[in-house]
């Protein structure tokens, strides 16, 4: 008799995202569901430009979708026992500092989109040798720009504007870690011997990681004047980190730990050089596996640890471009213009645009991320006509996540000189199949959207079964078929609609003066 109830081994993904959590338990080196349980989070809106999160409340979030995933198990003939290992996977360059004596959050997290740190990169460049104000000083170092994106940056504000972080600071009390960290050490027992870990690839997101060596790099520390008491251990993104102390999953072992992203990239099993995939969420991010061969992109793109499967394996790396608003311009089009009721409605209203005219919408609501890296853009929709409404409107909307998509391809083409043949995407947007044909046509090569919806997740089970069986790793397992959408238009077409696309975004630039 086997030793594993009806289901045999299981493996449990905890996917903490920026709008919501979710606890998912796979089948083993499988993409088969048995069951999850997922719950909102609520972001909090302090300034313009501020986006926080409770980390307290994003714990209670988490430990709320295990005990509901769990009791769903057992309901349907299930085991707790049967779970081997448990991922997380999160979001990333969001900000936590909490006191290590404690265990409680010094202040609200810094959410990855907030822009709060602008006034902080004016500081630092003003640093920067020669007074050359180069955002690419850092660069050859931790293979990123200096932006408010990245998590040293949020970190160097907390430092210099919250008293309490300041002095934890001082007294070598306090503790610095992205999601993931603060899951992990709460979940492997906080105050009571809990693991103050990261993985190379959120820890590659804090421009405090040396790109090359994998470790805390003291030059990057000094620049940003960060204790390296506060840092978490650096871990590869497969192996045994701790296990967990507490509750329905008490003495399972905490295996594998990704960056939402590397996730992605690792459940669409793009594990080959060359492979790449986009994800299309609040942000959108692309991905394209470089193999263990570093490029150093001269168009505006990271280089970035796409993951490292155990601490004996040479890390994998990858290009990425970001993207700040895809699913958001949506959002912004809802809640505050009040064009739809739903999101959902989007592909409907869009589709009831005439061709008369052609708008073209910008969301640079925080400036533009990849290729640009300009926080002085702001939104700007261009080409109204009086045959404009609101269907050209919501049109753009999707068009302009299209066009940035469009924008890292071509940089990444120019930085790898390999033109890329097929597009893998995942995430909430792919279900609109109008957005992915608009896709395939402005690029000009096959999409492909994945015919298993919880890319991420599958990639956070994967590489926490493969930390506790080695044995399996990197090699491929049954996915459902995909929907593939072919390019349509002719390339004058899809060149025409890019030079306009290529006039609004100069039209957003330099609005910012602050």
């Amino acid at each position: 008799m086997s030793e594993y109830g009806k289901f045999g081994p299981l493996v449990g993904a905890i996917d903490e995202g920026t709008s919501s959590a979710r606890f998912i338990i796979f089948k083993a080196n499988s993409s088969e569901v048995v069951t999850y349980h997922q719950k909102e989070l609520d972001q909090h809106f302090p300034q313009e430009g501020w986006v926080e999160q409770d980390p307290c409340a994003i714990l209670e979030v988490v430990t709320t979708c295990i005990e509901k995933a769990v009791e769903k198990l057992v309901a349907i003939g299930g085991r707790p026992q049967d779970i081997v290992a448990i991922g997380v996977t999160n979001q990333r360059e969001t900000t936590i500092v909490w006191d290590r004596n404690t265990g409680k959050p010094l202040h609200n997290a810094i959410v990855w989109l907030d822009m709060r740190t602008s006034s902080t990169i004016d500081k630092l460049l003003d640093i920067v040798p020669n007074k050359t104000r180069n955002k690419n000083y850092l660069k050859p170092l931790c293979g990123l720009p200096l932006s408010p994106y990245f998590s040293a940056v949020k970190l160097r504000w907390l430092s210099d504007n919250v008293d309490a972080v300041k002095k934890a600071m001082k007294k070598g009390t306090c503790c610095f870690g992205t999601v993931d960290t603060w899951l992990i050490w709460n979940l492997t027992g906080g105050l009571n011997g809990g693991k103050h870990i990261t993985d190379v690839t959120n820890a590659s997101r804090t421009m405090l990681m040396n790109i090359e060596n994998l470790n805390w790099d003291p030059l990057l520390l000094k620049f940003f004047e960060i204790p390296k008491s506060v840092l978490p251990d650096i871990k590869s993104s497969s192996e045994v980190y701790g296990h967990i102390a507490d509750g329905c999953l008490k003495g399972i072992p905490v295996s594998g730990c990704l960056g939402d992203q590397q996730a992605a990239l690792v459940g669409q099993m793009c594990l080959q050089k060359g492979l790449a995939k986009a994800t299309y969420g609040t942000g959108c991010f692309v991905l394209y596996n470089t193999g263990e061969i570093r490029v150093n992109s001269t168009r505006g793109l990271l280089t970035t640890v796409a993951y490292q499967l155990g601490s004996e394996n040479p890390p994998q790396y990858a290009l990425e471009g970001s993207v700040a608003i895809a699913g958001a311009a949506l959002g912004w089009l809802k809640d505050n213009i009040g064009l739809m009721e739903s999101a959902k409605e989007s592909q409907e209203i869009a589709e009831k645009a005439t061709e008369n005219g052609s708008v073209v919408f910008v969301p640079a609501f925080s400036g533009l991320y990849a290729p640009y890296w300009r926080q002085d853009a702001r939104g700007v929709i261009c080409g109204i006509t009086e045959d404009t409404n609101y269907s050209h409107i919501v049109k753009a909307a999707l068009e302009a996540v299209c066009y940035q998509v469009r924008d890292i391809l071509d940089a990444m083409n120019e930085d790898c000189g390999i033109p890329l043949q097929l597009l893998k995407v995942d995430g909430g947007m792919t279900s609109n199949a109008l957005v992915m044909q608009m896709q395939a046509d402005l690029t000009g090569i096959n999409v492909t959207r994945a015919g298993f919806t919880e890319s991420t997740a599958l990639g956070a089970a994967l590489v926490a079964f493969w930390g506790v069986d080695n044995s399996k790793q990197g090699i491929a397992i049954p996915m459902a078929a995909g929907t593939t959408y072919i390019p349509n238009i002719s390339d004058d077409e899809r060149d025409m609609r890019y030079q306009q696309w290529k006039m609004a975004v100069e039209r957003s630039l330099g609005w910012d003066q602050n």
